[in-house]
């Protein structure tokens, strides 16, 4: 497209007072007057024309450096994309009109590529949107980078600009969700007190003035703020790993170069240790109601009264698979039968149902191992042939009503099974026995310890629960397997034939006894 620069300077003639133009005799001087621009720009999507025009430059070299750039800013248009031509020609145009600077070349470039506003500097707002709105990922982790965004990301960084976000900007902001966990733990004790005071002071119905008071009380406590939960460490590990991806996403597209999520400090989030309800943590818990753990797990001989409790269960079966092979509740209630083969003893869990917000729907499974296959045991051949049996027994019964899903766990009529009704059979069963409390969910660690009591390692729970790494596998049962781990010792250490061992052990036993504790020897 035509473009050219000129010069021109305001002398006016004298006598008439008209613009003498080319016609001044100082401009055969190169420092008088202007230097002026003008460049063609495609036509507006009503074939009108348009251009850019700009005055005031002191040199041919200045006007010639700002008509390149001109044409610079057109040429990252992809002449076979008129929506790209479009955008920058407009955003060219209206350039001009406001006389704003011209914007950096690659800096438009790298908007354009990712469908942002051409003009202005890109925020991280704007970026954690576009990054979020790119993403492919199941709908209960996108709900989760969403949630983080709107909460979080946007209001505390949302305005600075990406390429000046730096980890003074992070810190400051994980120092007011602290500073802000105070106050709502403040707001939670003060809402606590104020729903106390609107009891009545003694039993039965209160009496006029008590009525009046309770009145009174409960107004105060209806303008209070409800209770809120405050954001937890491993929260902000989330929020933070949530930024570190959408940054490395901008370096990716070489928006930055520099990546402030993956410098900054935060207090660990790491997932809370699974505990064995052991005699004494139960017996405690008998007397106090307290649970020792946020994660508590069944020995086999508590897996196997539930079970004798769920025996009668249109559920039995898959409780029984969740707790010996480690199936996630997605997985358990998306199961197919197309992928267990009972003959060869083996289950492949390739399909998954989750929730969003209440509604399921079926995804692939939550990593790629997830899909890994494993073996099934005996047992678990013999219940599943068993609810087999039973599923077929509905199917008949339900005759042209039965939805043919293909799932191994489903409702009467053969429709899927949304997962909180598995939960909440588990906790109506388990109800009814005597049995330390656990989550559905909790049946997964069973099958770990389950796994390493019958002789397997680390490495064999990692793959019973297809874990990504042995590191997950280490970091979640650390704190699990040596309880387990000191029986198989003692085993191992009886295996060794000592004549003297009996001997031996009356020796020390006696030696022991003969001890005088109370008076140490010196």
């Amino acid at each position: 497209m035509k473009g050219s620069t000129h010069r021109r300077c305001y002398c006016r003639d004298a006598e008439t007072g008209k613009p003498l133009g080319k016609k001044c005799p100082k401009l055969s001087s190169r420092k008088h007057g202007s230097y002026s621009v003008r460049q063609e720009l495609p036509p507006r999507p009503d074939g009108t024309r348009r251009s850019f025009s700009r005055a005031g430059y002191e040199s041919l070299k200045a006007a010639q450096s700002a008509l390149d750039h001109v044409r610079a800013l057109l040429a990252l248009a992809d002449s076979d994309d008129p929506e790209s031509v479009e955008l920058i020609a407009a955003m060219l145009d209206e350039v001009n009109r406001e006389k704003a600077p011209l914007p950096n070349v690659e800096e438009t470039r790298r908007r354009l590529s990712s469908g942002l506003n051409l003009r202005g500097s890109l925020t991280v707002g704007e970026w954690l949107e576009s990054w979020l709105a790119a993403k492919k990922r199941r709908k209960t982790t996108l709900n989760g980078y969403a949630s983080h965004i709107r909460a979080h990301l946007k209001p505390h960084i949302g305005h600075i600009r990406l390429d000046r976000l730096n980890v003074g900007h992070l810190v400051a902001m994980f120092d007011a969700i602290a500073d802000q966990n105070e106050v709502i733990a403040a707001e939670n004790e003060a809402r606590r007190a104020q729903t106390a005071r609107c009891k009545p002071s003694k039993p039965g119905r209160p009496v006029g003035t008590e009525r009046a008071r309770l009145a009174q009380e409960r107004a105060k406590l209806a303008e209070m703020k409800p209770f809120r939960k405050p954001t937890g460490p491993a929260t902000r590990q989330a929020v933070r790993r949530t930024l570190r991806a959408a940054l490395n996403s901008a370096i990716a597209q070489q928006l930055i170069t520099f990546n402030p999520a993956a410098h900054v400090e935060l207090e660990s989030g790491k997932r809370p240790k699974p505990l064995l309800w052991t005699d004494e943590r139960v017996r405690r818990w008998h007397e106090t109601g307290q649970i020792p753990g946020s994660v508590m797990v069944w020995t086999p001989a508590q897996f196997g009264a539930f079970l004798d409790a769920a025996e009668g269960d249109r559920l039995y079966a898959l409780f029984h698979l969740m707790g010996t092979r480690g199936l996630r509740r997605g997985e358990a209630v998306g199961q197919e039968w197309l992928d267990i083969d009972l003959d060869a003893r083996l289950i492949t869990p390739s399909k998954e149902i989750v929730v969003d917000g209440w509604d399921p729907y079926e995804s692939e499974p939550k990593t790629e191992g997830s899909s890994n296959t494993i073996a099934l045991d005996s047992l678990n051949v013999a219940v599943l042939l068993a609810h087999r049996a039973r599923q077929d027994e509905e199917r008949r019964r339900w005759g042209q009503a039965w939805q043919n899903t293909g799932k191994v766990f489903t409702r009467e009529d053969g429709s899927w099974l949304h997962p909180e009704m598995a939960s909440e059979a588990f906790r109506r069963i388990l109800a009814t026995t005597d049995l330390p409390p656990i989550t559905l969910r909790d049946l997964r660690h069973v099958a770990a310890t389950l796994t390493h009591g019958g002789g397997g390692d680390l490495h064999a729970v990692k793959e019973t629960l297809r874990h990504s790494t042995i590191v997950l596998t280490s970091d979640t049962y650390t704190s699990l397997l040596p309880e387990l781990d000191r029986e198989i010792a003692e085993k191992a250490a009886h295996l060794v034939p000592r004549a003297r061992r009996a001997a031996s052990t009356a020796d020390s036993t006696s030696d022991r006894a003969s001890l005088d504790l109370s008076d140490p020897p010196r």
